[in-house]
């Protein structure tokens, strides 16, 4: 028998000790921070592959990264090899089938600026430096949400390398697409599971909507004291509005954000559709009609102006919440302990309850009314944001004062009471916003899905190669 050729890694390989590794290493959350044996930015499925193949070869531990936004520092490893798609950029996007197959390193940003080039939009996330991959295998929600679905329920094929496949050892890679007709199981679960589990996917296919312009409103409350009477009228109102409509409300401190978009039609329309909650209190209010990707290339903040650190509780809401559980947000807030923490909402309903895509998808929660999380920002970044600014204090003296051990502190505990507090209130959890340390953590993702989940793991990933804190577990441990 002929011995296997020598496992190599190609595409950029980063090691310690390489002036590019401290950039390469870092993550968007500077809460964590990793140190691999080696980064490697594929720019081919072949460099998968075969970082895959040495990873096995070599008993290291791997774990696959987009647009480094894990909130958990998941998609890094001490001592393994991270192999990171991001330069995977390619975009194909067919018209006549309203179809996009693009490349899993594009940002949120990048996609809709490509699709609205086009004239097309897929719904994605809000913040556009988050990888279009990573928010698309976990679900994937925003401002056109109620318009056109899930990110997972627009996906209609994937290309991906499995480390398990019939007709193929179980140490050698292997790629294989999952779509309707290939690998459906699999299509299943990386619509709302995939995320650094299944294997590596290299790209994606989306149906895409005809989007030619777009209304985004906004209103300011200054006044906190109208947060009680804002936040009931909109959890009763967004997720039965206009279906072309989605909302956000942020609320802080020491003021409420409320965000929408139209998705089509007028700026009369939309503040018409906006009406019950615009008239509570009296709010700043600005509206714009303008091409979807104009408008979302509009409201990104740069990465320099974001905290250094966050922590996020993740939660589904399917019955509006009484009294009791607004007070309890009124409460918390008016406590946060830094500006930045704010309890965020994403409206739910519309098509995301009516549009389950042909085949089903493992995102569990298409009966919540909202999305909802205590979120807590706090420190300050360096330079402009990019991995080389965050790269020059990784290890100075910076990065002590960043990572202030008494407002981490203070800040992870406010976050966890929060989210505490409100459990008799909500249910489930969302993978893309993880919960550190949950019980129960597979149901609360997946609800009844995670048997399903495990059985597949089982199949396209035995050994559980791809594995981390809360990956699928293997059909044997799902109980």
């Amino acid at each position: 028998m002929n011995e296997a050729p020598p496992a190599v890694l190609t595409g950029r390989v980063v090691r310690p000790g390489d002036a590019a590794y401290a950039a390469a290493r870092a993550g968007w959350n500077l809460r964590f921070e990793h140190r691999p044996q080696a980064i490697v930015f594929v720019s081919t499925t072949d460099d998968v592959v075969n970082a895959l193949t040495w990873a096995r070869r070599n008993a290291i531990e791997i774990r696959v990264r987009s647009g480094r936004h894990n909130l958990e520092g998941w998609s890094s490893v001490d001592d393994g090899i991270v192999i990171d798609v991001s330069d995977l950029k390619r975009v194909s996007i067919d018209p006549a089938a309203g179809t996009a197959t693009v490349g899993a390193g594009l940002t949120q940003l990048e996609a809709v600026t490509a699709l609205g080039a086009a004239g097309f939009a897929a719904p994605t996330g809000t913040e556009g430096s988050v990888g279009l991959a990573g928010a698309t295998l976990g679900g994937g929600f925003g401002l056109l949400t109620r318009a056109f679905g899930m990110a997972c329920d627009n996906l209609l094929g994937a290309e991906i390398v499995v480390m398990g496949v019939d007709g193929v050892a179980r140490d050698l890679p292997a790629v294989v697409s999952a779509d309707a007709h290939s690998h459906p199981d699999l299509l299943w679960a990386l619509r709302g599971a995939g995320n650094g589990t299944y294997g590596v996917v290299t790209s994606l296919t989306y149906a895409v909507h005809p989007l030619a312009r777009a209304v985004y409103v906004t209103a300011r409350w200054a006044d906190v004291a109208d947060l009680r009477e804002v936040f009931t009228v909109w959890q009763r109102s967004a997720p039965v509005a206009d279906t072309r409509l989605t909302s956000q409300l942020e609320i802080h401190r020491d003021e409420i954000l409320l965000f929408a978009v139209l998705a089509g039609g007028t700026e009369a329309q939309a503040l018409d559709a906006l009406r019950s909650i615009l008239s509570v209190g009296r709010p700043h209010v600005d509206s714009i009609e303008a091409p979807w990707a104009e408008l979302y290339a509009g409201f990104q903040i740069p990465i320099a102006d974001e905290p250094a650190n966050w922590m996020f509780a993740s939660q589904f809401i399917t019955d509006p919440l009484p009294a009791a559980a607004v007070e309890i947000i009124a409460s918390f807030m008016s406590s946060a302990p830094t500006p930045e923490c704010n309890y965020f909402t994403n409206a739910f309903g519309g098509a995301v309850t009516t549009s389950e895509p042909a085949g089903g998808a493992a995102f569990a929660h298409r009966g919540a009314l909202f999305y909802a999380e205590p979120g807590a920002g706090w420190g300050v970044r360096g330079g402009d944001g990019s991995a080389e600014d965050v790269a020059d204090d990784v290890d100075a003296a910076a990065a002590a004062a960043r990572h202030d051990d008494s407002l981490s502190a203070l800040c992870c505990a406010w976050v966890t009471d929060f989210g505490r507090a409100l459990e008799p209130y909500v249910g489930g959890a969302y993978v893309n916003v993880p919960n550190a340390g949950m019980p129960e953590w597979a149901t609360a993702y997946w609800g009844d899905g995670v048997e399903r989940l495990g059985a597949i793991k089982s199949r396209y990933d035995p050994d559980n190669v791809f594995r981390y804190e809360q990956s699928v577990p293997l059909a044997e441990h799902t109980s």
